[in-house]
C-alpha cells in the first residue's frame, strides 16, 4: 500500500467522517444531554462498526452482506428501537444544572451496544468504502498487512473526527446555565437521535 493511496484515501474518508449522519448525530446528542464522561464506549463501537464495514469492502464481502440481509436488517431496526427509546428518555429527563452533580455513568455495555447498532445499521459507509476503494488501490492484491493499514488510517481518521465532535459537544454543553436551557438541550438532543432513527430506517 503507497503512502499516496493511504493519504487519498484518509482525505475522503475525512470528508464523509465529518460530514454529519446518523452516527454523529446520536454522539453529538449523547455528549449534549450526559456529558463527555463516559462516551467512550460509544466511540469504540462506533469504531470497530466502521472497520467492520471497511473489511467486508475489502475482502470484496458485499455479497456476503447482501446474502445476510436479514441480519443486517434485524441489526438495523434494534438500532432503531434503540435510538428511539433514548431519544424519549432524554425528552423526558428532567433537566440538571451543570454542577449539581456528576453526570450519571451509564452501563458501559450499553453504551457499546448502541453505537455497534448504529454503524451496522447505517451500511453508507460501506458503500462509500466500496465506491472509493477501487479507484485508489487494486482490491485483489491487498495483504493482509495492506488491509492493516487500510483498518490503521481510518482508526486514525475517526478518532481525530470523532473527537473533534465531542470537544465541541462538550464546551456547547458548558453554556447551559438554566434548567430551561438543559431542558431545551435535552430535548433538541432527543429530536436529534430521532431524527437519526428515521434515517437509518429509512435507509
Amino acid at each position: 500500500m503507497t503512502m499516496t493511496s493511504l493519504l487519498v484515501f484518509a482525505g475522503a474518508l475525512l470528508v464523509a467522517a465529518g460530514s454529519p449522519g446518523p452516527s454523529v448525530a446520536a454522539l453529538v446528542a449523547r455528549v449534549l444531554s450526559k456529558g463527555a464522561r463516559d462516551v467512550l464506549p460509544f466511540l469504540v463501537a462506533l469504531w470497530i462498526g466502521e472497520a467492520i464495514w471497511l473489511s467486508f469492502a475489502v475482502a470484496g464481502l458485499a455479497a456476503i452482506a447482501e446474502s445476510f440481509h436479514l441480519l443486517f436488517v434485524a441489526i438495523k431496526w434494534l438500532g432503531v428501537a434503540y435510538l428511539l427509546y433514548l431519544a424519549w428518555k432524554m425528552w423526558t429527563a428532567e433537566p440538571d444544572m451543570p454542577g449539581d452533580s456528576l453526570p450519571q455513568s451509564r452501563s458501559a455495555s450499553k453504551l457499546f451496544f448502541a453505537g455497534l447498532t448504529v454503524t451496522l445499521g447505517n451500511p453508507k459507509m460501506m458503500m462509500f468504502y466500496v465506491a472509493l476503494l477501487p479507484s485508489i488501490i487494486d482490491l485483489r492484491s491487498v495483504t493482509v498487512i495492506g488491509w492493516m493499514q487500510l483498518v490503521a488510517t481510518m482508526l486514525v481518521v475517526l478518532v481525530v473526527v470523532d473527537l473533534g465532535w465531542v470537544t465541541m459537544a462538550a464546551n456547547a454543553r458548558k453554556l447551559l446555565k438554566s434548567k430551561r436551557a438543559v431542558r431545551i438541550a435535552n430535548r433538541a438532543s432527543a429530536g436529534t437521535i430521532a431524527g437519526a432513527a428515521v434515517v437509518i430506517a429509512t435507509r
